[in-house]
């Protein structure tokens, strides 16, 4: 795993353009996530005219029964016919899924990170060509013992503007297989997690409050809900 770059966080996140498109490497584990899902995702500024960003998430992950490590591969596209402009990716966990790595990415300091995240890193997408995306390898740990959401926004580089987020969205299996190397999850599906007492886990949905990061001002999405979860951001050093 690569090492992680802190990055301290005043006013908002500073992050580098970049013009060409970056793709990563998937990493080890990753060849079988299957097709890439928009699921949970939602449009929220308005995208200058031409620009269509989405994300994609792949709508399995296998978690390493022994370690609790995945593998998770995040791809943003832009689906218009214009040039985005320099954009961000924001790449956040919750609950029992926590990002550990993310290459080519600046970890989001604690201080910045949305209520009730565990965890997230800032990637420099650049300007993305009508048509072109580019992907992120994402290292994670996964408490099969909770559920686990992770979200992906798209924004300007100050964070000013949110075009396009996905999630907060689950990765889940409602059949666990404690005895097996691996379990595989499924985007969108709530988790049951392993052992007794599991359907007594508190679940995380819409109507949890999620303060912006930041004083970029980051809209967090509930899966599913239909409006976007606003707030103020935290009062102090926010």
């Amino acid at each position: 795993m690569s090492s992680r770059r802190m990055t301290a966080v005043a006013g908002s996140l500073v992050v580098a353009s970049f013009s060409a498109v970056l793709v990563l490497s998937v990493p080890a584990g990753a060849d079988d996530q299957g097709p890439g899902s928009s699921e949970g995702g939602k449009a929220v500024d308005q995208a200058p005219d031409g620009v269509e960003l989405t994300t994609l998430l792949p709508e399995r992950i296998s978690v390493d029964n022994d370690s609790g490590e995945t593998a998770i591969t995040a791809t943003v596209k832009n689906e218009g016919t214009e040039e985005s402009g320099a954009v961000r990716l924001l790449v956040v966990g919750f609950d029992g899924l926590t990002v550990e790595n993310v290459q080519g990415c600046s970890r989001i300091a604690e201080k910045d990170l949305p209520e009730g995240s565990n965890s997230g890193f800032s990637c420099p997408v650049g300007s993305l060509a009508a048509g072109a995306s580019t992907s992120y390898a994402i290292d994670a740990g996964f408490d099969l013992g909770k559920t686990g959401k992770i979200c992906l926004p798209v924004q300007t580089t100050d964070g000013s503007k949110t075009f396009w987020q996905q999630g907060p969205v689950p990765f889940g299996t409602t059949n666990p297989s404690p005895n097996a190397p691996a379990t595989p999850l499924l985007l969108g599906t709530d988790n049951t997690p392993v052992g007794p007492g599991g359907d007594e886990l508190p679940r995380t949905g819409p109507g949890r409050e999620v303060v912006p990061l930041g004083a970029a001002g980051a809209a967090l999405l509930a899966a599913g809900a239909a409006g976007l979860w606003w707030s103020q951001r935290r009062g102090a050093g926010g």
